[in-house]
């Protein structure tokens, strides 16, 4: 069983209703287990700039070093790691170069789904969900000042879902020269469905009616990450929204890994 057969991905980004122009980039590759979200921010276009750099060199670094390397868990936090970090210098430098891209940033969450695990990066507000039996559940969580608010019993949950601090996070790429993004790996079952998506779902939609969509037409992913941005631009909209749903189908192996150099000048190929 491959990676690509064990798991169905579908995926969807929309500009909203109040904006203009989509910011959020999205990028998968079935092959090898990889998915992401980042959401960019700094203004016309800029924002734009620093999704697509963040997807473009993370998706590159990590599609090389899972075809050339054997991954273990340990190395495949590293290379989440060192992709973050290559993209957080490429996209701050390109933003000290040119004044009108000065200040922008991204967001980010990106998965590997690799031997029956789950390894994630994650930075800002962009989220990670997984419906395991029914049950939603965020598995990042936000870099931001409202959620520091909360955590500190400063503002109530309640009291969050209607600040005007929904979108102040305290961590992004690009923004400063050095990133400090989360790692985490976690085991898969069969059955799971997990959900990467920028905040213009997740502040349009609470997790309750997220659960409820999902529970309810996960049996057509395709339609169901329809319905979640409908859901979100129903409520007004506000943010670009962009979501990937990937559903667990059988238990999966190791990334199969390419033959070396040296093998292929000497024919070792199966």
């Amino acid at each position: 069983m491959s990676v690509r057969s064990a798991l169905e991905i579908s995926t969807i980004t929309d500009t909203g209703v109040v904006r203009s122009f989509n910011e959020d980039t999205i990028a998968t590759e079935p092959d090898l287990g990889l998915a992401l979200v980042a959401d960019g921010m700094g203004g016309y276009k800029a924002g734009d700039v620093a999704s697509g750099m963040a997807a473009s060199i993370m998706m590159m670094e990590l599609k090389r070093q899972l075809r050339e390397t054997s991954p273990t868990a340990s190395r495949i936090a590293e290379m989440l790691e060192f992709s973050v970090g290559r993209a957080n210098r490429a996209i701050h430098q390109a933003a000290q170069a040119s004044p009108q891209h000065h200040g922008m940033g991204t967001t980010l969450v990106a998965v590997v789904f690799h031997d029956n695990r789950l390894h994630f990066a994650h930075i800002g507000d962009s989220r990670l969900y997984r419906l395991r039996q029914g049950k939603l559940q965020v598995l990042t969580q936000d870099h931001s000042i409202l959620h520091e608010q909360v955590a500190l019993g400063l503002i109530s949950n309640d009291d969050a879902k209607i600040s005007h601090n929904r979108n102040l996070v305290t961590r992004a790429l690009g923004v400063e020269a050095q990133s400090e993004c989360e790692v985490q790996a976690l085991a898969v079952e069969v059955g799971d469905i997990y959900l990467l998506c920028s905040d213009g779902l997740n502040d349009m939609v609470d997790d309750v009616n997220i659960e409820l969509a999902l529970n309810s037409l996960q049996a057509n992913l395709p339609l169901t990450v329809k319905q979640l941005v409908m859901m979100a631009n129903d409520n007004g909209g506000h943010d670009n929204v962009s979501a990937i749903l990937i559903k667990v189908h059988e238990s999966f192996p190791a990334i199969e890994q390419s033959p070396g150099l040296f093998g292929r000048l000497f024919g070792w190929l199966k």
